[in-house]
């Protein structure tokens, strides 16, 4: 049960110069200023394209209890404002306080790198269940506590609303939430103030470049997770050793005499995997190895990149101190997150895949479990989307060119660029590795193209926006399902044929 805050509570943890006086209570915080009515603190954030001191006068007008802001009160200002350093970091630390700092009445798990986090965050979520735990999580595709479950507004929320989803997930009996933590996020101070009991490291891949401009700060960022940079450094970190970077994490992260459990398979770890067979009907299976005994695994998830995210929630699961059994029960029944190397299923002798993967190393990963699954074709739709980081594209245009046996160029979200630079940008890198390739900027057609060309034993793979059920071409959003389309692809070609 959380305690009423006041204005000057709020004021003194801040150590903000506080204008004005009240002692009304503070029932909530946010930066959003659709969302801010009577009793709630509004933090006014001025970001690169919109800046929230324009709503003050809209949010007093509302009933507000005040504002949060880098600055003095304007002029003719008649309420209660709170002036701090940084307004991000302020809006983190008033949310903690408000809502009776719920990272610290449950254990919570943050998840980061960056390929795997959804998925792994979706196992954790399964494993809580096999073992009799109600959880809570909050992943890119959607929001859940317990059964109930709400789309995702972005991977990592405001400050404000994970706080806010934590204090209603202890309200509803969860003891346990697992969240997604992307590295824009935890840059953005979203993941400022929250007490993680346990963070897991997947792996760093070339992503996100144009937010973070070198590898070396993206993977600073991350590492905010694990080094107490964010707060408290958690009590357990869980490291993929098999990766470069992880490795590195783990030094340091020993170094300072911090708790490390490491995964991998191809290096020694606390807990690892051997003897992996994957089949693209039966699944995967292999032999799981942890500190507290082995189990054989079978598992509906389909090639290796799904064992590195099953050792990775195994760990986490044994650190929360569930059963081995009871985990190896949810491994085996968890079919993960929404478009991660999803089949779409048809009447067909060759397989449709839809999958998330949208960096060169992921795309990498998702051909090569498909080239081990089969001796056809692997033929490739994918493009990249627009006003994001451009140094991806040519590099994913090679993994593409260098596994496929037919690559398909298409458009992702182009956003406000122009598709067909987007495009150009790609086909350097596919035309580098000498492949066939066809240019289809319409996604729609590239689809159906692709599947029309699909003989015995081939597998398409459609990359790209997995889980997403939308496309954004310039400033509008469209409805489009990459395994919707490709349903209807398949029905229609079943007909004809």
């Amino acid at each position: 049960m959380k305690n009423l805050v006041t204005i000057h509570d709020v004021a003194e943890r801040l150590e903000a110069e506080l204008f004005g006086d009240s002692e009304a209570a503070i029932l909530d915080v946010t930066h959003d200023s659709r969302a801010a009515r009577e009793g709630t603190l509004f933090a006014a954030i001025k970001g690169s394209t919109v800046d929230g001191h324009r709503f003050i006068e809209d949010i007093m007008r509302r009933g507000a209890a005040g504002v949060i802001s880098e600055f003095e009160p304007t002029e003719g200002f008649d309420g209660v404002w709170l002036r701090v350093k940084d307004a991000r970091v302020a809006l983190a630390q008033a949310a903690n306080i408000i809502h009776g700092e719920p990272s610290h009445r449950l254990s919570l798990v943050g998840i980061t790198g960056t390929n795997g986090k959804t998925t792994t965050t979706y196992l954790c979520y399964a494993l809580a269940a096999a073992a009799g735990v109600k959880a809570a999580m909050l992943t890119t595709v959607e929001y859940r506590i317990g059964e109930r479950s709400e789309e995702a507004v972005r991977t990592t929320p405001e400050a404000s609303d994970t706080n806010r989803f934590l204090n209603d997930a202890l309200d509803e009996g969860c003891t346990v939430a697992v969240m997604e933590a992307s590295s824009q996020a935890i840059d953005l101070h979203r993941c400022d103030a929250l007490r993680f009991k346990i963070a897991a490291f997947t792996n760093l891949t070339r992503d996100h470049l144009d937010h973070h401009g070198t590898m070396e700060e993206y993977f600073d960022q991350k590492k905010k997770l694990f080094d107490g940079r964010l707060g408290e450094a958690p009590q357990t970190s869980i490291v993929n050793i098999d990766d470069e970077w992880g490795r590195t994490l783990v030094a340091d992260l020993k170094q300072r005499g911090q708790n490390v459990v490491t995964t991998g398979i191809d290096n020694l770890a606390d807990v690892t995997a051997s003897n992996i067979n994957v089949s693209l009907v039966r699944g995967t299976s292999f032999e799981l190895s942890t500190p507290t005994g082995s189990r054989q695994i079978t598992s509906p998830l389909v090639g290796k990149p799904h064992v590195y995210n099953m050792l990775t929630a195994t760990s986490v699961a044994l650190s929360l101190g569930f059963d081995l059994d009871a985990i190896a029960n949810g491994l085996s029944t968890c079919v993960g997150a929404p478009g991660r190397f999803e089949r779409v299923p048809h009447d067909g002798d060759f397989a449709v895949v839809v999958d998330y993967a949208h960096t060169d190393d992921a795309l990498l990963n998702t051909l090569q479990t498909a080239k081990s699954l089969t001796d056809g074709k692997i033929i490739t739709i994918f493009g990249c989307g627009g006003d994001r980081d451009r140094t991806k594209r040519e590099p994913m245009g090679r993994v593409a060119g260098s596994l496929s046996d037919i690559v398909v160029i298409t458009s992702d979200n182009p956003r406000n660029e122009d598709p067909q630079r987007i495009i150009d940008e790609i086909e350097v890198g596919v035309k580098a590795e000498s492949a066939e390739y066809l240019v289809v900027p319409d996604r729609r057609e590239a689809i159906q193209k692709a599947v029309s060309m699909a003989a015995s034993n081939d597998v398409v793979i459609i990359a790209g926006k997995g889980h997403e059920n939308y496309q954004i071409i310039g400033t509008e959003k469209f409805h489009f399902d990459d395994s919707e389309v490709a349903a209807e692809a398949l029905a229609r070609l079943a007909a004809e044929r």
